[in-house]
């Protein structure tokens, strides 16, 4: 190769490598930039806070936005209007928000919402599922971008050289904030691509064919110390918060469902000593929703067995504030005693009709 030839190749490769670079700096730039899943900051540019993903968001939000008060939860708290909690207790409030509503992950959540803000409020959203599932974590199990989740920089060139980021959630960003009337307070919810209704819970509905024996009361023992440990421990080590825990309501179907699965007693047992354990902090309220019968009964309210309208978010929200239904040490067994008749009622009345009428499917 001579000297000519050689120079025109070196220049053609540095020409090369720059454009590659130039390249490179601008994609990353351009998702540091306007960073939809608020990895890096909040929104910038008069941007608005577009949240629809919250394994993707959730995480960078807290870590990132302006908040005192938290809204903790699974799914079921997804279809509150943040700012009807902001105006009820004069906050500024974001979503903590995992599908299963595990107490591991949501804990988790709230140790990313601790690491940099003081919390004057927490309204969490005890499922009763949580109180016997693991108290390990599952982001990393079930999949989740643990490059957004951890704080390695390295691992950051999964997000800012992504392909969807920069051709699909940067438009869809963009289109949110500029031209269409996404509504901020609304973030992760739901409910306006879903229908409710007795024939859409009902269809959601798989019966089982016989009732098992009831299990034991405290079968979920195990499980069930290791979430209070992680609850209690949260209340103990933050008494400038105060926290107001609630347990929601659920549909008949699903009361139907934890009797004829063996579950109930375990469940209500549960409840039991998570409040017991809980209500020991001066920090803390809890509300129980369970025995709302005119909602838990009237399958309008609900798209399956567990998920409701958002006018039944606002209805706990109301009587929360009204200090309705609310659980001391003095009245909680009484009043789980009371949800545990209500579901004797529905298996022994209340559900009767719908299987009169074939309506329920095993």
């Amino acid at each position: 190769m001579n000297k000519a030839n050689k120079h025109t190749s070196t220049s053609f490769i540095k020409r090369l490598l720059i454009t590659i670079l130039a390249v490179a700096v601008l994609i990353g730039g351009t998702v540091y930039v306007f960073d939809p899943f608020y990895h890096y900051h909040k929104p910038w540019f008069g941007l608005k806070a577009v949240l629809n993903d919250k394994e993707y968001q959730c995480i960078g939000t807290l870590r990132n936005f302006d908040y005192n008060a938290l809204l903790v939860g699974s799914s079921v708290m997804e279809n509150n209007d943040n700012s009807w909690y902001d105006e009820a207790y004069n906050v500024r409030s974001i979503k903590a928000i995992r599908s299963y509503g595990a107490t591991a992950d949501l804990c988790y959540l709230l140790d990313a919402a601790y690491e940099s803000h003081d919390i004057k409020y927490v309204f969490y959203n005890i499922d009763p599922s949580s109180l016997s599932a693991s108290a390990e974590p599952t982001y990393e199990s079930t999949g989740c971008p643990m490059y957004l989740y951890d704080k390695n920089p390295f691992n950051d060139v999964k997000y800012l050289f992504n392909k969807d980021v920069l051709l699909e959630k940067i438009p869809y960003q963009l289109a949110n904030s500029f031209i269409g009337d996404y509504n901020e307070n609304l973030s992760y919810n739901w409910a306006k691509w879903k229908s409710f209704g007795p024939e859409l819970a009902l269809g959601l509905y798989n019966r089982l064919e016989e009732t098992a024996p009831m299990m034991e009361k405290d079968v979920y023992r195990a499980e069930l110390d290791a979430n209070i440990e992680l609850l209690t421990s949260q209340v103990k080590a933050h008494p400038e918060t105060q926290f107001v825990f609630f347990y929601p309501t659920y549909s008949m179907l699903w009361w139907d469902g934890i009797v004829r699965s063996g579950e109930r007693d375990a469940y209500i047992y549960n409840e039991k000593e998570m409040t017991k354990a809980l209500l020991a902090y001066d920090n803390v309220r809890i509300f129980c929703f369970q025995n709302d019968r005119e909602v838990a009964t009237n399958l309008d309210n609900y798209m399956d067995t567990i998920h409701f309208s958002p006018k039944i978010n606002r209805r706990m929200l109301d009587k929360m504030i009204a200090g309705e239904d609310e659980m001391t040490l003095e009245n909680y067994e009484e009043i789980l005693d009371g949800v545990a008749q209500f579901s004797e009622d529905v298996v022994n009345e209340l559900i009767i009709p719908y299987e009169e009428q074939g309506l329920l499917h095993n």
